[in-house]
């Protein structure tokens, strides 16, 4: 047998096989959606019963951006159009201290895994990071220790690895691996077509996923192949926000079509969405509760819906703030939720 014969041989066995896949997989279209058939079953919505514990007043512009230190689940970090980091005792609503920013118009901010070290990003297309007096005196200014330029866009998002490396989104539709002491880029992941709205670490296999305005999520390996692993579709609009699902195994998205969705990565699939006819506007951020039970997520209508992840139903409703709510995170130990918004405010739900 030729050589040519026997590549076409393996591409006819290929072609085969894919057929039988596609037949044993049926269509996605007809099978039914969990939440109508929880409300067919007349199944009982899962408890949450969290309430308003704290409000966090401090920020004199609009909140855009939390993150929680997963240190010690106790601190967390704000950025505002205030032009302001703050730093936040979460359990007694203190702020530790506040770092004036260059430019006011911040997009993002997040801790270091150590706690010694912030983040942040936006307009000026710099990624800053500020190592923490590690001091109680609250006088004291943190120190900028880095400044990353490379990014032709504005930041919207920034997330550590660890204290030497940060990996970043950008408008310029690339994200991008830095090396925080050398102070210089160390991988560039291109493959979006559209800006780069949000990105989510699973620090043990060594991935991250991203969310852009093109309607898609990617899944980059920045270990080994620093390369695009998969692309997930199913989205009509922009892809604002991203998390992944605590065992890694799955991610959740937040878009400007008024739906959230469930990815699984294993199947390389859509597996379930987070929607209704009476939620009209975008998803600006997402995250997942410590178990993974419930999938939270914060809308453009000024509430925070928490979302049974199984089955796809609102398990609850969090009202409260004034304007839109543009940020939320859960701490490590996922005893608290904390909201930040429009209205210049933040709120911590247990």
């Amino acid at each position: 047998m030729s050589t040519a014969e026997l590549i076409e041989q393996c591409r006819k066995e290929i072609n085969d096989l894919k057929a039988k896949v596609e037949e044993q997989r049926g269509d996605p279209q007809g099978v039914q959606p969990l939440s109508e058939y929880a409300k067919e079953q007349n199944m009982a919505k899962a408890a949450v019963p969290m309430k308003q514990r704290r409000i966090l007043k401090g920020h004199f512009g609009k909140v855009y951006a939390l993150h929680w230190s997963s240190n010690d689940s106790k601190h967390l970090v704000s950025a505002s159009q205030d032009g302001k980091l703050i730093i936040w005792n979460g359990f007694t609503t203190h702020k530790v201290c506040a770092i004036p920013l260059r430019s006011s118009w911040v997009m993002t901010c997040c801790y270091s895994p150590s706690g010694q070290f912030v983040a942040c990003g936006g307009l000026d297309n710099l990624c800053s990071v500020y190592k923490l007096p590690q001091t109680k005196d609250a006088s004291a200014v943190p120190k900028t220790h880095a400044e990353l330029a490379q990014h032709e866009g504005y930041l919207s998002c920034c997330r550590f690895i660890n204290d030497n490396e940060i990996v970043t989104s950008s408008g310029d539709s690339t994200c991008i691996l830095w090396d925080v002491e050398a102070k210089t880029a160390t991988s560039m992941f291109q493959d979006h077509t559209g800006d780069v709205m949000s990105i989510s670490l699973y620090d043990p296999s060594g991935v991250f996923v991203s969310a852009s305005c093109d309607a898609t999520a990617k899944l980059w390996d920045y270990r080994a192949k620093k390369k695009c692993v998969n692309t997930f579709h199913g989205h009509e609009s922009d892809v604002n926000s991203v998390h992944f699902f605590p065992d890694g195994n799955a991610f959740g998205t937040g878009s400007d079509d008024s739906s959230c969705r469930l990815f699984d990565i294993r199947a390389c699939t859509q597996i379930n969405r987070y929607s209704n006819d009476k939620i009209l506007c975008g998803i600006t951020s997402v995250s997942f509760s410590k178990s993974g039970k419930f999938l939270i997520a914060g809308y453009d209508d000024f509430n925070c819906y928490i979302w049974d992840t199984a089955v796809g139903q609102v398990s609850e409703s969090l009202q409260g703030h004034e304007n839109r709510v543009s940020c939320l995170g859960v701490t490590e130990d996922g005893k608290a939720l904390c909201t930040g918004s429009w209205d210049n405010h933040m709120k911590i739900w247990a």
